[in-house]
């Protein structure tokens, strides 16, 4: 935990913000959670428990500001609801490898790591002279849970 907030305290600092708790408890609260893309208001419950004092207007202006300097990300998966996640500056593990796969059916949304556009980026960049720096894939379809429940009521009519 501590190696955690030292990172967070670092990268605020490098981003030229006052190092406050809210800011690297919103931080943490996102890092936990690194499937569960957010709203502000679930963001606002999970810093709560650890900070019963935080108002919700200061979760909105935070994360605001931290989706600016792109250290959370903001997110549309089509739901209605604005989302964040970690940003590439926050953590190694989520940057230009990073998909999201959204279940038509219940909503759910599932995370997916690999960088499978490598060979499109390049030959972007070499027939366009156009420099991919990053790249947000969505894909929309069926979960396992809810192909096998659909093929289960067809299979009842």
């Amino acid at each position: 935990m501590p190696d955690k907030q030292e990172r967070f305290k670092t990268l605020l600092k490098q981003n030229g913000l006052k190092v406050t708790t809210q800011r690297i408890d919103i931080l943490e609260a996102l890092e936990d959670r690194p499937d569960k893309h957010l709203t502000a208001e679930e963001i606002y419950e999970c810093v709560r428990v650890k900070n019963p004092d935080i108002g919700l207007a200061t979760v909105y202006r935070t994360i605001q500001l931290l989706a600016e300097l792109n250290l959370i990300d903001k997110l549309n998966l089509g739901d209605g609801f604005v989302r964040y996640e970690i940003g590439s500056k926050g953590c190694e593990d989520t940057a230009h490898h990073h998909h999201h796969l959204i279940c038509l059916n219940c909503g759910n949304v599932y995370t997916f790591q690999g960088d499978l556009l490598e060979t499109l980026e390049h030959r972007i960049q070499e027939a366009m002279e156009f420099e991919v720096v990053d790249h947000e894939v969505k894909m929309f379809g069926y979960c396992r849970n809810c192909r096998i429940e659909m093929q289960e009521k067809r299979n009842k009519n």
